[in-house]
């Protein structure tokens, strides 16, 4: 049986990201408008996982959540819990997940229903023990490689007051705060690709 089974995820049709305009890395500009068209409630919906893996016409939406506190960029190496094995033992700045028919309870839709989903994905992969603020700072695309290639990542920068973070789940090991010029650095090149775009706008900032 697949590992997929029965898990629907939310996804859209690459012609929207090409009605945006096609890009490779991290953009910031423009995103604004991008993620508001990316969440109307006519532009995304559901479909079966294991299907939307194989399918490049279509791309999986993924919050990609960084956690910064001052210069330092919260790290970890990803555990072989996580959903996606091609990312497996890779180091990453980016914590977050699929969209599933979950995050629609209460009537939610659209936006509101993305939004909760990012909330819930924060909450149930960290304990947080400070405040923090959050905003959308990038769309992420990487056609280059088959993750890729079906996934599109809305990238939100977290900041915290203190670094007060710990991991809830075993996907999130040695969970650990670099800064910004050494994840540049001796780590770039063991960071998976996303964080690696990530990484090099941050470091232009």
């Amino acid at each position: 049986m697949s590992k997929y089974a029965g898990e629907e995820v939310l996804v859209v049709k690459r012609m929207l990201l090409e009605q945006i305009g096609m890009f490779g890395g991290l953009r910031a500009e423009g995103v604004d408008d991008g993620v508001a068209l990316l969440l109307e409630e006519g532009s995304h919906f559901f479909m079966d996982r294991e299907a939307a893996e194989e399918d490049p016409g279509h791309k999986q939406l993924i919050p990609y959540c960084i956690f910064k506190c001052g210069e330092r960029v919260l790290y970890y190496t990803r555990g072989k819990a996580g959903g996606e094995n091609r990312l497996h033992a890779k180091l990453s700045v980016g914590v977050g997940g699929h969209i599933n028919p979950v995050d629609m309870g209460a009537g939610r839709k659209g936006a509101g229903a993305y939004y909760a989903a990012v909330q819930r994905e924060i909450d149930e992969e960290l304990e947080i023990s400070c405040d923090y603020q959050m905003r959308v700072i990038g769309l992420l695309n990487d056609d280059s490689n088959p993750v890729g290639q079906v996934h599109l990542g809305v990238v939100h920068l977290v900041e915290f007051e203190t670094e007060e973070v710990a991991s809830r789940e075993d996907a999130l090991m040695d969970l650990s705060w670099a800064t910004v010029g050494e994840l540049n650095g001796e780590l770039f090149e063991r960071l998976e690709t996303w964080s690696q775009f990530c990484m090099r706008w941050l470091r232009e900032k």
